[in-house]
């Protein structure tokens, strides 16, 4: 049971990327997160939120404070319609969000370790199937 409605968690967050919803807050990124994330500054965090890799600034904390806020709004609203909890949502956009790291990009793996994505797949938790 857990595992159907995680995977219909997992599909409603793959419909919301292909629909904009997630993409629209990708779309308009600032160019100073752009940056991090290109530099290796940030990564996608399997929890669903954004990650300090590394020695952290001020501006860097204040920039990826800023984001999970905003996730965490989209998450809390995605969740209600349907069904989940907050976290169970968080999880699910993690495995989306970690798919669609560019090679370069920093992503943790399933161990909590912060790995640079290559060509190949990402390292992902075994439930994102």
């Amino acid at each position: 049971m857990k595992k159907l409605r995680n995977m219909a968690i997992a599909g409603a967050v793959a419909a919301m990327a292909v629909t904009g919803f997630v993409g629209t807050a990708q779309a308009q990124r600032d160019p100073a997160y752009a940056a991090a994330r290109s530099s290796g500054a940030v990564g996608e965090k399997t929890d669903g939120y954004l990650g300090v890799v590394g020695a952290e600034t001020p501006e860097l904390r204040r920039l990826v404070n800023d984001i999970n806020i905003k996730r965490r709004a989209v998450y809390t609203q995605r969740a209600s319609a349907e069904g989940a909890t907050v976290d169970q949502y968080a999880r699910a956009a993690a495995c989306q969000s970690i798919a669609r790291t560019a090679p370069g990009e920093k992503y943790q793996a399933p161990d909590g370790s912060w790995q640079t994505r290559t060509s190949a797949p990402p390292s992902r938790d075994p439930v994102c199937g």
